[in-house]
């Protein structure tokens, strides 16, 4: 479906044509979720080496078939840093309250993370994180049509779709108590037929 490749697609393909990344890029993907799968599968298929960072580890068998060569746990301090200084570009597709210094701390020097989830409260953001290592913060919108065509058209070329479940129109207020709780692998489509 041409949907909800559209949806997810776009507004990540746009950061990704945005920042240039290209083979041999290292790439971040905050979260997997409707996003986030695309995310990795588009950056992925533009030979960046992806890791996704999430808070689910149960997400790492997931994130690793989607195209991902690594996995983090974000919440394990560990884990994270490990990855201070690694990343040319972050994509951030969390909309939930989040630490944003602990993901700036994992791009490198003139790295940037994007973001294109939209958290329901401001976020507090160190400074010195950013110019420390003269890295970047910024935000991305969903593309205009060229932009769309040329996903659509990279998609295609890469036999990329987003991963999605079809229910029926009786099973919608089930399928939204499962989004609220995040279990969705990765986004709902509506069978138009059950109506």
């Amino acid at each position: 479906s041409v949907a909800p490749l559209l949806c997810a697609g776009i507004t990540t393909w746009s950061p990704l044509r945005h920042w240039k990344v290209e083979k041999g890029d290292r790439v971040g993907v905050v979260g997997l979720g409707g996003l986030g799968h695309m995310a990795v599968k588009l950056a992925a298929s533009l030979g960046a080496e992806v890791t996704v960072l999430s808070t689910s580890a149960a997400k790492e068998q997931d994130a690793r078939r989607l195209g991902a060569h690594e996995f983090a746990h974000s919440t394990d301090k560990a884990a994270m840093k490990n990855l201070a200084g690694r990343f040319d570009l972050v994509v951030n597709t969390v909309s939930a309250p989040h630490d944003l210094d602990r993901l700036i701390g994992t791009l490198a020097v003139d790295g940037a993370m994007v973001l294109v989830g939209v958290p329901p409260e401001a976020a507090r953001v160190t400074a010195g994180f950013l110019i420390g290592g003269r890295r970047s913060l910024g935000g991305s919108l969903i593309g205009g049509i060229a932009e769309t065509q040329e996903v659509l058209d990279h998609c295609a070329r890469h036999r990329i779709g987003a991963d999605v479940e079809v229910i029926p129109i009786q099973e919608i207020n089930e399928a939204y108590e499962r989004m609220i709780k995040g279990d969705v692998r990765y986004r709902f489509v509506v069978d138009l037929s059950t109506l």
